[in-house]
């Protein structure tokens, strides 16, 4: 089934999430999103990646990792947000969730920002039939921690040349991945890319990546 729907409901164990799945006939694969601590499945940035993602004939998945209760709580006491294993559970039901909504065999990656990336690849280890491609942005994968001995999918790291506290965390955990992997840089981009051109970068090596790996098999 392919479809395009906004604010569908995701039943997960003990939860039903929000998301926007845009997955139009004849796309190519569909890119999961894992966004960071404290955003949601609307952030802008995460939601321009999306459209250029579309443009280049790639269907998506944005959902809200925590539901509005689990948001009200992390808000004062951060209980969830760096809680990997369970956002890697919530990431991995999701995914399940979608493969049985579309019907038909669809190349699936994740695309994870800040904790989101290090769920993303937690989640894609603990299923490494699943998924077929990584990106992340400005990520934590260090947060993965010994599942990145795990992780099967290529894996690309964007980080920002003006974020030099998350470059070496990202060195770091490149260096334990044993997938295909690689690191870039964007010149000039602080963490959260807001300067010009920065997220267009993104976009595009994001764009290259899913095309090129999922259409590997």
């Amino acid at each position: 089934m392919s479809t395009v729907v906004d604010d569908l409901e995701i039943p997960v164990p003990g939860a039903v999430l929000h998301g926007d799945l845009h997955a139009p006939p004849n796309v190519s694969g569909i890119v999961i999103f894992a966004h960071g601590s404290g955003s949601s499945r609307l952030s802008p940035r995460n939601r321009r990646v999306a459209q250029y993602l579309h443009e280049r004939g790639l269907g998506t998945l944005l959902f809200d990792l925590l539901t509005a209760e689990e948001e009200s709580v992390d808000a004062y006491s951060r209980e969830y947000r760096f809680d990997i294993p369970f956002l890697a559970d919530r990431l991995g039901s999701v995914t399940a969730w979608l493969s049985d909504r579309l019907g038909t065999p669809q190349a699936l990656g994740y695309f994870g920002a800040s904790t989101g990336a290090a769920a993303a690849l937690v989640a894609a280890a603990d299923a490494p039939q699943a998924i077929r491609a990584i990106v992340s942005r400005g990520g934590r994968p260090d947060l993965a921690a010994d599942a990145l001995e795990r992780v099967r999918a290529p894996t690309l790291m964007l980080v920002g040349g003006n974020d030099p506290q998350v470059l070496v965390l990202n060195e770091g955990a490149l260096a334990r991945l044993r997938s295909e992997k690689e690191l870039i840089v964007i010149p000039g981009a602080t963490h959260l890319f807001e300067e010009r051109g920065t997220l267009q970068a993104v976009a595009e090596h994001a764009a290259q990546w899913f095309t090129r790996h999922f259409a590997s098999r």
